[in-house]
Protein backbone atom coordinates (compact mmCIF):
# COMPACT_ATOMS: atom_id res chain seq x y z
CA UNK A 1 0.00 0.00 0.00
CA UNK A 2 1.22 3.15 -0.95
CA UNK A 3 0.52 6.57 1.44
CA UNK A 4 -0.80 9.42 -0.89
CA UNK A 5 -1.08 13.40 0.02
CA UNK A 6 -2.73 15.37 -2.08
CA UNK A 7 -2.99 19.22 -2.81
CA UNK A 8 -6.62 20.55 -4.00
CA UNK A 9 -6.16 23.97 -5.73
CA UNK A 10 -4.28 23.07 -8.82
CA UNK A 11 -3.97 19.81 -8.59
CA UNK A 12 -7.16 18.12 -7.88
CA UNK A 13 -9.46 20.47 -9.35
CA UNK A 14 -8.97 23.66 -12.14
CA UNK A 15 -9.35 26.18 -9.84
CA UNK A 16 -6.31 28.15 -9.32
CA UNK A 17 -7.86 30.84 -11.91
CA UNK A 18 -10.72 31.26 -9.14
CA UNK A 19 -8.47 31.07 -6.12
CA UNK A 20 -5.96 33.62 -7.05
CA UNK A 21 -8.41 35.97 -8.07
CA UNK A 22 -10.27 36.29 -5.17
CA UNK A 23 -6.67 36.21 -3.19
CA UNK A 24 -5.34 39.08 -5.36
CA UNK A 25 -8.93 41.08 -5.78
CA UNK A 26 -7.95 42.00 -1.82
CA UNK A 27 -4.71 43.67 -3.10
CA UNK A 28 -6.16 45.37 -6.17
CA UNK A 29 -9.32 47.08 -4.29
CA UNK A 30 -6.89 48.38 -1.49
CA UNK A 31 -4.50 49.88 -4.00
CA UNK A 32 -1.77 47.56 -2.82
CA UNK A 33 0.93 46.82 -5.39
CA UNK A 34 2.57 42.77 -5.45
CA UNK A 35 5.49 41.36 -6.63
CA UNK A 36 5.15 39.21 -10.14
CA UNK A 37 5.88 36.08 -7.99
CA UNK A 38 3.16 36.86 -5.52
CA UNK A 39 1.05 33.81 -6.87
CA UNK A 40 4.26 31.56 -6.23
CA UNK A 41 4.67 33.14 -2.44
CA UNK A 42 0.62 33.02 -1.30
CA UNK A 43 -0.45 29.48 -2.48
CA UNK A 44 1.24 27.78 0.30
CA UNK A 45 -0.20 29.87 2.67
CA UNK A 46 -4.04 29.86 2.19
CA UNK A 47 -6.68 32.40 3.68
CA UNK A 48 -5.32 32.90 6.63
CA UNK A 49 -1.66 32.69 6.15
CA UNK A 50 -2.42 34.80 3.06
CA UNK A 51 -3.87 37.68 4.90
CA UNK A 52 -0.93 37.59 7.61
CA UNK A 53 0.88 38.09 4.78
CA UNK A 54 -0.63 40.95 3.28
CA UNK A 55 -0.82 42.76 6.57
CA UNK A 56 2.28 42.19 7.96
CA UNK A 57 4.12 42.55 4.39
CA UNK A 58 2.41 44.11 1.84
CA UNK A 59 0.95 46.62 4.60
CA UNK A 60 -3.05 46.03 4.22
CA UNK A 61 -4.52 48.16 7.05
CA UNK A 62 -7.72 45.65 7.28
CA UNK A 63 -7.87 43.08 10.36
CA UNK A 64 -7.20 39.77 9.20
CA UNK A 65 -10.63 38.29 10.31
CA UNK A 66 -12.39 41.31 7.97
CA UNK A 67 -9.91 39.94 4.93
CA UNK A 68 -10.23 36.77 5.40
CA UNK A 69 -14.54 36.54 5.21
CA UNK A 70 -13.91 38.72 2.27
CA UNK A 71 -11.65 36.05 0.36
CA UNK A 72 -14.22 33.24 1.41
CA UNK A 73 -16.51 35.25 0.31
CA UNK A 74 -15.17 36.05 -3.18
CA UNK A 75 -14.09 32.69 -3.69
CA UNK A 76 -17.63 30.79 -2.58
CA UNK A 77 -19.74 30.80 -5.52
CA UNK A 78 -17.59 28.79 -8.26
CA UNK A 79 -16.21 26.30 -5.05
CA UNK A 80 -20.08 25.77 -4.68
CA UNK A 81 -21.34 25.42 -8.21
CA UNK A 82 -18.60 25.85 -11.08
CA UNK A 83 -14.88 24.25 -10.61
CA UNK A 84 -14.22 20.98 -12.56
CA UNK A 85 -12.20 18.15 -11.53
CA UNK A 86 -8.89 18.76 -13.17
CA UNK A 87 -8.69 15.97 -16.70
CA UNK A 88 -8.05 12.04 -15.29
CA UNK A 89 -8.04 12.81 -11.56
CA UNK A 90 -11.48 11.41 -10.57
CA UNK A 91 -10.56 7.85 -12.46
CA UNK A 92 -7.08 7.80 -11.72
CA UNK A 93 -8.27 8.47 -7.72
CA UNK A 94 -10.78 5.61 -8.46
CA UNK A 95 -7.86 3.13 -9.58
CA UNK A 96 -5.45 3.83 -6.74
CA UNK A 97 -8.12 3.16 -3.96
CA UNK A 98 -9.16 0.00 -5.67
CA UNK A 99 -5.57 -1.24 -5.34
CA UNK A 100 -5.84 -0.25 -1.36
CA UNK A 101 -3.88 2.75 -1.13
CA UNK A 102 -3.88 5.33 1.45
CA UNK A 103 -4.96 8.45 -0.45
CA UNK A 104 -5.40 12.25 1.54
CA UNK A 105 -5.71 15.73 0.73
CA UNK A 106 -4.05 18.18 2.64
CA UNK A 107 -4.77 21.87 1.06
CA UNK A 108 -4.67 25.41 2.14
CA UNK A 109 -7.97 26.09 1.17
CA UNK A 110 -10.67 26.12 4.27
CA UNK A 111 -12.73 23.56 4.53
CA UNK A 112 -16.00 25.68 3.38
CA UNK A 113 -14.98 25.38 -0.19
CA UNK A 114 -13.02 22.58 0.18
CA UNK A 115 -15.33 20.14 1.27
CA UNK A 116 -18.14 21.66 -1.05
CA UNK A 117 -16.41 21.05 -3.89
CA UNK A 118 -14.83 17.62 -2.97
CA UNK A 119 -18.45 16.63 -2.35
CA UNK A 120 -20.32 17.77 -5.44
CA UNK A 121 -17.69 16.10 -7.79
CA UNK A 122 -18.43 13.30 -6.33
CA UNK A 123 -14.57 12.90 -4.78
CA UNK A 124 -15.02 13.34 -0.93
CA UNK A 125 -15.38 9.68 -0.30
CA UNK A 126 -12.47 8.55 -2.03
CA UNK A 127 -9.79 9.93 0.91
CA UNK A 128 -8.98 8.35 4.07
CA UNK A 129 -8.85 12.58 5.18
CA UNK A 130 -9.39 15.78 4.10
CA UNK A 131 -7.00 18.13 5.63
CA UNK A 132 -6.93 22.29 5.68
CA UNK A 133 -3.95 24.06 7.05
CA UNK A 134 -6.20 25.36 9.68
CA UNK A 135 -6.45 21.78 10.52
CA UNK A 136 -2.37 21.97 11.72
CA UNK A 137 -2.82 25.65 12.87
CA UNK A 138 -0.07 26.69 10.25
CA UNK A 139 0.65 26.72 6.37
CA UNK A 140 2.33 24.64 3.90
CA UNK A 141 5.27 26.86 4.00
CA UNK A 142 6.12 25.23 7.40
CA UNK A 143 7.94 21.50 7.30
CA UNK A 144 6.29 20.43 10.16
CA UNK A 145 3.08 20.61 8.86
CA UNK A 146 4.14 17.71 6.44
CA UNK A 147 5.98 15.92 9.77
CA UNK A 148 2.56 16.42 11.59
CA UNK A 149 0.34 14.54 8.47
CA UNK A 150 2.86 11.63 8.26
CA UNK A 151 2.15 11.39 12.17
CA UNK A 152 -1.38 11.31 11.96
CA UNK A 153 -1.54 9.13 9.10
CA UNK A 154 0.93 7.23 11.54
CA UNK A 155 3.67 6.54 8.78
CA UNK A 156 7.43 7.68 8.26
CA UNK A 157 7.37 11.10 6.62
CA UNK A 158 9.91 9.34 3.82
CA UNK A 159 6.80 6.88 2.85
CA UNK A 160 4.22 9.58 1.87
CA UNK A 161 4.19 11.23 -1.83
CA UNK A 162 3.13 14.45 -1.84
CA UNK A 163 1.41 15.93 -5.17
CA UNK A 164 1.14 19.89 -5.64
CA UNK A 165 1.31 22.62 -8.19
CA UNK A 166 3.33 24.85 -6.17
CA UNK A 167 7.21 25.04 -6.64
CA UNK A 168 7.49 26.08 -2.72
CA UNK A 169 5.14 23.77 -1.05
CA UNK A 170 6.93 20.93 -2.88
CA UNK A 171 10.44 22.36 -1.66
CA UNK A 172 9.30 22.47 1.59
CA UNK A 173 7.88 19.06 1.70
CA UNK A 174 10.89 17.72 -0.15
CA UNK A 175 12.92 19.73 2.90
CA UNK A 176 10.82 17.45 5.18
CA UNK A 177 11.39 14.10 3.96
CA UNK A 178 8.44 13.52 1.67
CA UNK A 179 8.50 11.72 -1.66
CA UNK A 180 7.86 14.58 -4.19
CA UNK A 181 5.94 14.77 -7.21
CA UNK A 182 5.03 18.10 -9.01
CA UNK A 183 1.89 18.40 -10.97
CA UNK A 184 1.12 20.94 -14.11
CA UNK A 185 -1.03 23.41 -13.44
CA UNK A 186 -0.87 26.62 -16.29
CA UNK A 187 -0.69 28.63 -13.07
CA UNK A 188 2.75 27.17 -12.50
CA UNK A 189 4.03 26.92 -16.12
CA UNK A 190 6.76 29.03 -15.29
CA UNK A 191 8.58 26.88 -12.61
CA UNK A 192 7.85 23.63 -14.34
CA UNK A 193 11.85 23.11 -15.58
CA UNK A 194 12.64 24.26 -11.01
CA UNK A 195 9.95 21.95 -10.22
CA UNK A 196 11.01 18.82 -12.24
CA UNK A 197 14.79 19.68 -11.03
CA UNK A 198 13.74 19.81 -7.40
CA UNK A 199 10.96 16.48 -6.86
CA UNK A 200 11.24 13.14 -7.00
CA UNK A 201 8.29 12.81 -9.96
CA UNK A 202 6.74 15.37 -12.18
CA UNK A 203 3.58 14.97 -13.97
CA UNK A 204 1.70 16.48 -16.71
CA UNK A 205 -1.76 14.59 -16.65
CA UNK A 206 -2.98 11.87 -13.66
CA UNK A 207 -2.86 9.36 -15.71
CA UNK A 208 1.10 9.51 -15.38
CA UNK A 209 0.79 8.58 -11.74
CA UNK A 210 -0.28 5.23 -12.16
CA UNK A 211 3.17 3.83 -13.26
CA UNK A 212 4.74 6.15 -10.44
CA UNK A 213 2.66 3.92 -7.89
CA UNK A 214 3.96 1.26 -9.11
CA UNK A 215 7.89 2.21 -9.40
CA UNK A 216 7.14 3.14 -5.43
CA UNK A 217 5.70 0.13 -3.72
Amino acid sequence: MNTYLFDFDGTLVDSMPTYISAMLRILDENNISYAQDIVKIITPLGVNGTAEYYINNLGLKKPKDEVTVLMKEYMCDAYFNTIPAKENVIKVLKELKKRGNSLNVLTASPHLTLDACLKRLNMYDLFDNVWSCDDFNTTKADPEIYKMAAERLNVSVGDVLFLDDNLNADQTAKTAGMMVCGVYDESSDDYVEQMKSANDFYIYNFEELIPISEEIK
